[in-house]
């Protein structure tokens, strides 16, 4: 699953929209987000891991690895 997938499962399942995360990652970093910068980085798949680990922890998920 790519990460534009995941962040849009995450996303939907929280309720929220692509300006309220930005919003809260901007809480939680201190870094400004927009909306218009994040839906660029989503839609292209383009987020590092360490920005997917921050989304995941800010809606209070994690990301694990695991050997099948």
């Amino acid at each position: 699953m790519s990460s534009k997938e995941q962040v849009r499962i995450l996303i939907v399942k929280e309720c929220l929209t692509v300006e309220k995360l930005a919003k809260i990652l901007e809480k939680k970093t201190g870094r400004h987000y927009t909306q218009q910068s994040l839906q660029h980085k989503i839609s292209l798949s383009s987020l590092r891991y360490d920005e997917m680990e921050t989304i995941a922890e800010a809606l209070g998920y994690k990301i694990s690895i695991e050997k099948l």
